[in-house]
């Protein structure tokens, strides 16, 4: 369905669960968690079915990015993570959301990072999954090294300093396989991935590029999980970091996963997934 957050803007939702279930004579609220998908230029769809295993303890909220996937085409002119940051907000208030528990994927921990600078007392708890606050990219182009050789360096190093369309397309093939340690459990989940491209180099030529997000996070009033895969070459161990360091100490937690990549349910999935319940509850 398409949820409209003001001034005319439609975003794709999809829910997954009851917010509310029958327990004894009541009926008892699950927190609500927003799941904000990685790209940018992709959707939510990488977070399915995976996901499903925890409707049992929270209600899922799955949408598609401003002009992204299936939600609303948007002018480049609101391809921003001050915009993006704030739908979330606007979309909470769209679905009568309070307190949410906000998770960010890669690029969706982009817009978390700033969604905490922005409104830092608005969710209740955030997760920052493989994720990076700037741009470092001798740390990246190093992983990519250790991992597929100096070619995959340097396809690494085109696409990320000059992200054109041949360099998006030579380094996607032949470092996309890079990212996890295991291969992907279903292989149509690419295929059903919706990509915009134009949004994807208009965000890493740019905004990106200068992009520091770590003052921001010093803002932070709620328990954070940063979680990071060891051999996760496009956002290294060290950007969770740092990432962590910036935070608050009694709101900061740091979870690395030893012999994964990007996106920890990916290629540990019994260890990511426990580590998110135990988060959700805790």
């Amino acid at each position: 369905m398409r949820i409209d957050i003001g001034g005319g803007v439609r975003l794709f939702v999809d829910v997954e669960g009851p917010g509310l279930v029958p327990d004894g004579p009541l009926m008892r609220e699950k927190p609500t968690l927003i799941c904000m998908h990685g790209g940018p230029g992709f959707d939510h769809s990488a977070f399915k079915p995976g996901f499903s295993c925890l409707a049992d303890i929270a209600q899922i909220i799955y949408y598609d990015h401003r002009g992204h996937g299936r939600s609303d085409e948007r002018p480049p002119s609101e391809w921003t993570l001050d915009t993006w940051a704030d739908d979330v907000v606007r979309l909470s208030d769209a679905l009568g959301l309070v307190k949410p528990i906000v998770l960010g994927q890669s690029f969706g921990g982009f817009v978390a990072q700033r969604y905490i600078a922005r409104h830092p007392g608005h969710a209740a708890k955030v997760i920052l999954s493989s994720t990076s606050p700037n741009m470092v990219m001798e740390r990246k182009l190093a992983m990519f090294e250790k991992l597929g050789g100096p070619q995959a360096r340097e396809l690494a190093r085109q696409f990320w300093s000059e992200p054109t369309p041949a360099h998006w397309a030579a380094y996607w093939a032949g470092c996309r396989l890079l990212y996890n340690t295991t291969l992907p459990r279903d292989p149509a989940s690419a295929q059903r991935t919706l990509v915009r491209e134009d949004i994807l180099l208009h965000f890493v030529g740019g905004e990106k590029q200068g992009m520091d997000l770590l003052p921001g996070l010093a803002l932070a009033q709620c328990p954070v999980l940063v979680m990071a895969g060891e051999q996760d070459p496009v956002c290294p161990l060290a950007d969770a970091q740092d990432i962590a360091a910036a935070l608050p100490p009694q709101w900061s937690k740091l979870v690395s996963f030893p012999g994964v990549g990007h996106g920890a349910w990916r290629d540990d999935p019994v260890a990511a997934f426990k580590t998110l319940r135990e988060f959700i509850l805790g």
